[in-house]
């Protein structure tokens, strides 16, 4: 996960061999530059992950948010780590859109679908995506 955050930070050099020696580069990038963590499909992190997380953000250097987002399960899988859901700010839930939301975010989602008729657009929905946004905005007329 070092790594990975070394990456996404686009730190320069080369990265460092020993995690105390990444875990101090990233507390420094992170109280020189802001940052914003988005972490998708968080109900598959571990406690290890969720941790180490926790720990970056903990200290009072670091100007870090962390946003998790996730499928059926996440709000539970981060329940079960105390340490950490105890320092959410805020749980959003989002629900499936309805039609009607649908037939208006999915031509705003990507220019393929822009002025698309809207009987098209209920069609590939019935046919290919089933009410799941990923799938809508995969599908292409």
């Amino acid at each position: 996960m070092r790594y990975e955050l070394f990456t996404a930070r686009d730190l320069a050099g080369e990265p460092p061999r020993h995690p105390s020696e990444f875990d101090r580069l990233l507390k420094t990038a992170l109280a020189i530059r802001p940052g914003t963590f988005l972490i998708g499909e968080a109900q598959w992190l571990n406690g290890e992950a969720f941790g180490y997380f926790r720990y970056l953000w903990d200290e009072p250097a670091t100007q870090l948010a962390i946003i998790f987002v996730g499928g059926e399960g996440c709000h539970t899988v981060l329940r079960r780590e105390p340490m950490l859901s105890s320092r959410m700010f805020i749980w959003q839930h989002f629900t499936r859109l309805t039609p009607s939301e649908g037939l208006e975010a999915i031509p705003l989602s990507h220019p393929v679908w822009a002025g698309v008729d809207p009987d098209d657009i209920t069609f590939a929905d019935r046919y290919a995506a089933h009410g799941n946004f990923r799938r809508q905005a995969v599908c292409r007329l």
